[in-house]
């Protein structure tokens, strides 16, 4: 398998997660927030929302058009502190974003 596929593979796990997690959005967040300049959204999008309408859209672009893809992402430390803060056992979704992260860092080495 490409880096390509195996990335597609764990971001459908992802989503999967989310919606396991009952996370996962119907509405779109506003344009307005999605625009937002500050590392993963934090003045205008929940930790979920940014996975979901940044991080999921931008990565499943990335692999439909065979782009290169980030050699790391590195989000699983601050989606386990935003997850222990809400008080939601999301072991499978940290997992899932390190699986990620490990999936990304195999290309540069």
């Amino acid at each position: 398998m490409t880096i390509h596929s195996d990335i597609s593979v764990a971001l459908a796990k992802l989503e999967q997660e989310l919606r396991q997690l009952q996370l996962w959005q119907q509405q779109r967040p506003s344009d307005t927030a999605l625009a937002s300049t500050q590392p993963f959204c934090v003045d205008t999008l929940t930790l979920p929302q940014w996975l979901q309408f940044i991080f999921l859209e931008r990565m499943q672009m990335l692999v439909k058009n065979q782009q290169p893809l980030p050699n790391q992402c590195g989000i699983a430390p601050i989606a386990e502190e935003y997850l222990k803060g809400a008080g939601i056992n999301g072991a499978a979704l940290i997992k899932t974003l390190e699986d990620i992260d490990q999936i990304l860092s195999r290309q540069s080495h």
